[in-house]
């Protein structure tokens, strides 16, 4: 079977965003949505820093649709609208989502975000890639792991813009790709593993 997914090291993870514009960008995201987040850990504000000054430091962890191989949004979705393909990704039928939002409460990454007025953005045309759908008002959305790209086989646009080179794409289930061996090797773990949702997106340090 095929598994795909993103490892991210968070060593090299340097917290410029460019990953959260770069998903924005392709995936035609419109205005005071993103799918793709960089939080700041043990924070309370975007980018703020922990501890008291001089002594500060900055953990960054990106967080977006982890992709659960036992999704909790799946699992809620009254329609059918959430289904897992057959490469491993978490996907959203935009003509079966009624808006309910069960999906957005059932995920406990709050990878979701909602389209509660007709999308504006900022060009005032559709942007990215061209094969990617336009959401109405009215319909979760999240990552799709870049669907159209990877279904031609390219690496998300996250993956490939990240200047630190601190994100992986692969294969989880080919034991000799990239991101198995570093995923074994660096012993990478998932976010919020105690909720049983087998997320396929891992971090290592």
């Amino acid at each position: 079977m095929t598994r795909l997914s993103i490892a991210i090291n968070l060593d090299r993870c340097v917290g410029c965003h460019t990953c959260t514009m770069a998903c924005k960008m392709q995936n035609n995201v419109p205005e005071g949505l993103l799918w793709n987040r960089v939080l700041t850990s043990n924070c309370d504000v975007v980018d703020g820093a922990e501890g008291s000054y001089p002594n500060v430091s900055r953990v960054y962890t990106p967080v977006a649709c982890q992709h659960c191989q036992n999704a909790a949004c799946q699992r809620v979705c009254p329609t059918g609208a959430t289904y897992k393909d057959e490469l491993g990704r978490v996907e959203i039928d935009y003509d079966k989502c009624i808006g309910c939002r069960m999906c957005m409460a059932a995920c406990p990454y709050n990878a979701r975000v909602f389209n509660w007025q007709t999308p504006v953005r900022t060009t005032g045309a559709n942007y990215g890639g061209a094969d990617v759908p336009v959401r109405p008002k009215g319909v979760a959305e999240k990552c799709t792991l870049c669907k159209e790209r990877t279904d031609a086989g390219e690496a998300p646009m996250c993956v490939l813009c990240c200047p630190a080179h601190a994100r992986i794409f692969g294969d989880l289930d080919d034991p000799e790709s990239e991101i198995s061996r570093l995923v074994l090797e660096r012993h990478a773990y998932q976010l919020l593993e105690t909720m049983g949702t087998e997320p396929s997106v891992r971090y290592f340090d």
